[in-house]
Parts: C-alpha cells; structure tokens; sequence
C-alpha cells in the first residue's frame, strides 16, 4: 500500500488519475509514487528549502507543504541535476534513470496538459538515458532440468518441519515452462484455469489480460499441488488463491523469490547470479533455442507490448555459431 499521508495533494490527484484513467497497476503506482516522491525531495533540497543529511541524505526530508507555485519554477537543468544525483549518489544504472525520466514524464504531462495546474512542461525535452543492449542472462537446459529434479525431490531436511515441496515444484515448472512475470504468477486465482482447455489468464502490465496455454508438466504440477493445497484455514481474502503461504495467506512476492533462491541453491545454482526474472528470460530463450518458436508468438507469450523487447531473446550463443562455422561447407577441406 502506498503511503499517501505525507504527499502534497497535487501529487495524489496525480496518482488517482493514473489509477482510474490510465488504469496503471498497483506495482506501476507504487513506482510513480516513490520516483516522484524522490524527485520532489531533491528539488526541496536543490531549491534551498531543505538540508541534505550526512547519514539519511534526503531521506527524511518532507513534500507534503510543496506547492504548486515551487513546481512551477522546475526547468529541465532541475531534472537533469536530480537525474546526475541519482547516477552520482546511488550509482543509477541507466534502465533506472530511465524509469525516473518516465515517471517525471507522466507527472508533468498530467500536470500541465491534463489538469493545467502548471503553466509550462519542463520535461518537454527531456531525453530518455540511452540504455546499451544486453543479453538476457539464463540458465541452461541442463541446469533447468536439474532445478526441476531438486525442486520435485528435495532433500528431508531441505524444507524444515513444512512441507511445501508440491507448492513450490509447481512455482518452478510455471517459471520454466510459461516465462510468466513474477506479480503474474502470485495473482493466479484457481478459477482463472480452466483445465479442459489447458490455460489460465494472468494479469500482466498495464493491467492486460492475457491467455498462457499450458502444457503437460504444468498441469501435473499444479494438480498434484491442488490435491495437497490447505483447505482449512484460509484467509477469506486468498480462498480463489492459486499459491498460499504457510500462514494460509495468498502467498507474496517476497516468499517467491526466497522459495527460487532456495531451490537455486539446493540445485548447486548461484542465487546471486540468478533469480525470479532470470527464470522467466530463460523459459523464453529455451522456447526460442529449441522450440522454434516464431518471435511473433513469443511476443504473445511473454505479454510484450512491443516486439523490440521480445527481440533480446533472439541472440545466438557460442554454441550456435561454433555450429555455423562448422556446417561451412569447406569445413572438411
């Protein structure tokens, strides 16, 4: 839950509209409040209106008596600085820097073209870092297969005095095999699989619905997860919940991501080099590598809005071009 107790009101109004008419996720929400909230702090600081601390640095600093006439003399040098700030102080990477710009972006526009508060837009110009493409980091068939072995045979004492092995073998073989995000998976309610058909609807970015077909191993998985799931004790708020807790709750990202580093580990896997997501890039990559699977599904799969994005997984790796040097039909001469 965001808390909007110590926000200005211009800057609430900002997060009622995103939420009802830009119709943005709770995660996308909490993102925008804490970018914002961010930047407005070191604009106080920047303005003179505040002190920057030797130890909490702006941390403490409070928005909730900013106005709109102090948001009015912001000029794009104001951003940048705030921007230079991040990179200098926190060491922003530029997809970080990137998410800042597109926060500040948002809250301007709907500042000055949607409600006219302000006069003027200052981050009219503003560019977006340029974000230098990397591949995907992900595991290898060999190393999906052995997570999956761990994850469904653990070892007694792997899992302390609860027995969550059916739960989170099915949270693993749903990574590998669908490349869903991780807010995706939490949010699955039993009624959203329809077992006839093999599929489920997630909720993905943006709040889009999409449809994830699953297959044989997924649907094992979560059947032999469904016959051990607590039907008593349940909070009333997670009874359509796919995934509960030990506390009968729905379970959160925070105990998904400590179930993958744990089966990482048992699976002799660095838990520092991988984690949630990068189970997601590789269930893409795999798919690619050895489904031939057209890019223009993989999109679809993945719930990519733009096809750019999906591109990355499109890579070759040392194998495949030792294999291209080798199919050289001079190769033998």
């Amino acid at each position: 839950m965001i808390d909007r107790s110590a926000n200005p009101d211009f800057l609430n109004d900002f997060l009622d509209y995103s939420s009802t008419i830009l119709n943005k996720s709770p995660n996308t929400m909490k993102e925008y409040n804490y970018d914002i909230n961010h930047f407005l702090k070191f604009i106080k600081y920047k303005f003179g209106m505040a002190k920057m601390d030797d130890e909490t640095g702006l941390s403490n600093v409070e928005i909730k008596d900013l106005t709109l006439s102090t948001i009015e003399k912001i000029q794009l040098e104001d951003i940048h600085a705030f921007l230079g700030y991040m990179k200098d102080t926190f060491h922003s990477k530029p997809a970080t820097l990137a998410r800042k710009v597109a926060s500040i972006r948002v809250f301007f526009n709907y500042l000055c073209n949607k409600t006219k508060k302000i006069s003027s837009n200052p981050s009219l110009d503003l560019e977006t870092p340029k974000i230098g493409k990397r591949l995907p980091k992900y595991l290898s068939l060999e190393q999906s297969q052995e997570l999956l072995k761990v994850s469904q045979n653990p070892l007694p004492s792997s899992h302390g005095n609860h027995d969550n092995s059916a739960r989170n073998f099915a949270i693993i073989t749903l990574f590998l095999n669908c490349g869903m995000r991780l807010s995706e998976l939490v949010g699955i309610n039993i009624k959203d699989i329809d077992f006839t058909e093999n599929k489920l609807n997630v909720i993905g970015k943006g709040n889009k619905e999409r449809t994830i077909y699953l297959n044989k191993a997924c649907i094992k998985a979560i059947n032999a997860y469904l016959a051990e799931r607590p039907k008593e004790g349940v909070k009333f708020n997670a009874r359509d919940a796919l995934f509960l807790s030990e506390q009968r709750r729905r379970i959160s990202n925070r105990t998904v991501q400590y179930i993958v580093k744990q089966e990482l580990q048992l699976a002799g896997i660095d838990p520092n080099k991988y984690s949630v997501h990068k189970l997601r890039h590789t269930a893409a990559t795999l798919m690619y590598k050895y489904g031939n699977v057209d890019i223009r599904a993989l999109q679809e799969l993945l719930g990519h809005e733009s096809i750019s994005t999906t591109e990355i997984y499109t890579h070759v790796d040392n194998e495949q071009i030792r294999n291209a040097v080798e199919s050289n039909p001079l190769a033998n001469n």
